[in-house]
C-alpha cells in the first residue's frame, strides 16, 4: 500500500516549519531534510568537546587531525597529549604500528609535520628517523609546511569536476585572494586541490579542515566562507 502524499502545509510539510529549524543549505542544497538543522546534519548537535587526551581508548588514535586550533611551537606528547599517546600504543602490538596516529596527534597540535616533528616522533616511538620520514612523506594528508588556519581541499575528481568542480576552485581562489597552495596574507586560507574526497554523490565535494561540505557551488562559495570567519 503506497504512502499518502504529504498535505501542503501540514505540520509535516518542511517548507511550513518555522525559519529557524529549517536547514539553511549548508551543503548547498535542502533536499528534502529541509527541517533539520546544520548540527543535526553534522552530529554537532550529539556530541561534546574532543578531549585532548582521547577519550576512550577505541578512539583516541582516530580523532580528525585538521583543526584551526594549532601551533607550530606547541610541546607534543605532554600532558593530555601524553596520556593519548599511551593510550594509543595500547591498541597496537608494537610502537611502530602506532606511527600513523601517532603523526596524527603531532599534526593536530602543530598543524603539519616539520622534519623537527618528525623526528621527536622518531624518537618517542624508538623508530629510525628515515623511516618516519619515509611515512609522513608517503601520505598526501599530512601537511609538510604550514598551512593557513583553515585548509579548504576542492575535489576536482570525475564526478565533481563533471559538475563544476573547478569552477569551485576558481571561486575559493578568487575570494580567499590566494593562488593553489598557497597561504592567504591574513593566514586564514590555504586552498589546495585534491582528488576523490569520498562523496561523489554529491558533488562539488569540498573538506575544510574536519569537515566537509557538499554539493558546492561557485555562488555558494562566499557563504561558506563567512561560516567560517
Amino acid at each position: 500500500m503506497s504512502a499518502e502524499p504529504i498535505r501542503a502545509g501540514s505540520e509535516y510539510d518542511p517548507t511550513s516549519w518555522p525559519a529557524a529549524v529549517q536547514n539553511p543549505g549548508f551543503v548547498g542544497d535542502t533536499g528534502e531534510f529541509a527541517g533539520l538543522t546544520e548540527a543535526d546534519v553534522r552530529g554537532t548537535a550529539f556530541i561534546g568537546e574532543r578531549p585532548a587526551d582521547g577519550g576512550h581508548p577505541s578512539v583516541a588514535g582516530t580523532l580528525p587531525y585538521h583543526t584551526a586550533t594549532k601551533d607550530p611551537q606547541a610541546p607534543i606528547f605532554h600532558g593530555p597529549y601524553e596520556d593519548r599517546l599511551e593510550k594509543i600504543l595500547s591498541r597496537y602490538p608494537d610502537r611502530q604500528a602506532a606511527l600513523l596516529p601517532a603523526l596524527h596527534l603531532a599534526h593536530e597540535i602543530r598543524g603539519y609535520l616539520s622534519p623537527e616533528t618528525q623526528d621527536e616522533v622518531a624518537e618517542k616511538l624508538q623508530l629510525p628517523p628515515a623511516y618516519v620520514r619515509g611515512v609522513a612523506t608517503f601520505y598526501t594528508m599530512y601537511n609538510l609546511a604550514p598551512v593557513g588556519k583553515y585548509l579548504i581541499q576542492v575535489c576536482t575528481n570525475i564526478s565533481c569536476n563533471l559538475c563544476g568542480g573547478d569552477a569551485v576552485l576558481e571561486a575559493f581562489l578568487k575570494h580567499t585572494g590566494t593562488e593553489l597552495g598557497e597561504t592567504s596574507a591574513n593566514g586564514l586560507w590555504t586552498v589546495i586541490e585534491v582528488e576523490c574526497l569520498g562523496a561523489c554523490g554529491f558533488p562539488t565535494a569540498v573538506q575544510i579542515n574536519e569537515f566537509y561540505y557538499e554539493n558546492v557551488r561557485p555562488e555558494s562559495v562566499p557563504d561558506v566562507l563567512a561560516r567560517l570567519t
